[in-house]
């Protein structure tokens, strides 16, 4: 099902509520912009127990392993709950804008189709075949160091991260963490609880940065802090897929 043929449905209304002029503005200056609930609690709650059910998914990363903080994190397999395939649709385009500006600014040799399909095409046309749209879960003490989702050479500079939990009473701790290298400047940090059932979209890699010559890349991580108590679940929808 691509964008231009589904039906409009309750995850449609959802990513129309938001107010995407403040949603660019927020990225422009920010690298990341809170978005509105974008999953009930019942639907949050039904996707964080397929944490439980392998079936769902390609493969079981263990952070610790890796060196990549502590936890544990699952990539979806194909196909996908119904959610996670409909935001990903529906939020693609409400990016793409925002994807186009930064590279034109940054004079990036990329550009990326109207539609998540054609998009995802492309990738797989390139050898980034695995999908991406990954479900994580921290307990007590986890943590996940500051990284950048790429992938391969086929990149969309932007992805939405959901808190499946509720702050405060699933769960202490777990902000989520950005870092900005400035340009000839000390780097940026910032830290947010996402409430529950919302969504933060935020920079895959740079963003830029006015200057007097025109436009710099401030390239960005993102990680979370360390969870203090209880259990936090989110899910992770990246634009493009993997090698």
């Amino acid at each position: 099902m691509t964008h231009e043929t589904h039906t409009r449905d309750r995850f449609t209304d959802r990513v129309a509520e938001a107010d995407w002029t403040a949603v660019k503005a927020e990225l422009d200056e920010h690298g990341s912009a809170l978005l509105p609930r974008l999953l009930s609690s019942d639907e949050a709650a039904e996707i964080a127990a397929l944490y439980d059910e392998p079936r769902h998914f390609r493969a079981t990363v263990d952070m610790k392993r890796y060196r990549f903080g502590q936890g544990e994190y699952r990539y979806f397999t194909d196909p996908f709950p119904e959610a996670v395939q409909r935001l990903r649709e529906e939020l693609y385009p409400r990016l793409l804008p925002v994807a186009r500006d930064w590279a034109r600014k940054l004079k990036w040799d990329a550009t990326w189709p109207d539609t998540l399909s054609a998009w995802l095409a492309e990738c797989h046309e390139a050898g980034q075949r695995r999908p991406t749209p990954i479900l994580l879960r921290y307990q007590t003490g986890d943590w996940n160091a500051l990284h950048r989702d790429l992938y391969g050479d086929k990149v969309f500079p932007l992805q939405v991260v959901i808190n499946l939990n509720q702050p405060g009473v699933d769960h202490t701790g777990g902000e989520f963490l950005t870092l900005e290298q400035r340009p000839r400047a000390q780097s940026r940090g910032s830290a947010r609880l996402i409430p529950h059932g919302h969504g933060l979209v935020f920079t895959t890699r740079d963003r830029p940065v006015a200057s007097t010559r025109g436009w710099s890349a401030a390239p960005m991580r993102h990680g979370v802090s360390v969870l203090r108590s209880g259990r936090r679940h989110t899910l992770g929808l990246v634009f493009h897929d993997a090698t």
